[in-house]
């Protein structure tokens, strides 16, 4: 028998959230917004572990560290994918 299994969902939210965060310690270059980055980072963490984020919450967060990164192209494929993660959580509601 398989033990309790963690919402898929949430299970993505925590890799792409790590993942993008690694390569966010690993870039050099620094730009003005890298600490609120950063601290959305840590808070989307946060929120995964905690169980099943808030969906505003969720899309405010990604929306900040989007806006946070800016044009940091070396960092587009982890965002992509904490996009998709955040997305799996929407539930066609407006709002």
């Amino acid at each position: 028998m398989v033990a309790a299994c963690q919402d898929p969902r949430i299970e993505e939210l925590r890799g792409a959230t790590a993942q993008l965060h690694r390569r966010l310690a690993a870039h050099r270059t620094d730009f003005p917004d890298r600490a609120v980055a950063e601290e959305e980072l840590a808070a989307l963490g946060a929120m995964a572990r905690e169980g099943t984020p808030d969906q505003g919450r969720l899309r405010r967060s990604l929306l900040v560290v989007a806006a946070s990164l800016g044009s940091v192209s070396a960092l587009a494929t982890e965002l992509t994918r904490l996009r998709a993660a955040v997305e799996l959580f929407d539930t066609g509601a407006p709002g």
